[in-house]
């Protein structure tokens, strides 16, 4: 290994890393571009889930609003029976 660097060894090392460096940038602007386009994939696929979910708890409010109209109506038929068998 040579002790002495010549201003000629030193240009080739710093186009050397130059070059290095740019493969880098140029690497980092492909992830980020990448990072960008999955971000609005997840976007776009969750509003479509979010709107299916919204439909789902709507139906599920609907069969429970559903089944507390029909176990007062059995609570009513029921104290109706009791009063009316006690007369």
């Amino acid at each position: 290994m040579r002790e002495a660097w010549t201003d000629e060894r030193l240009d080739d090392l710093n186009e050397h890393m130059d070059r290095g460096f740019d493969r880098v940038d140029q690497d980092l602007r492909e992830v980020k571009s990448e990072i960008r386009d999955l971000r609005a994939d997840i976007d776009k696929r969750f509003e479509k889930s979010a709107d299916q979910i919204d439909k789902r708890f709507a139906r599920l409010e609907a069969r429970f609003d559903s089944m507390q109209r029909m176990t007062f109506a059995a609570y009513l038929t029921a104290i109706v029976g009791l009063i009316v068998t006690r007369l």
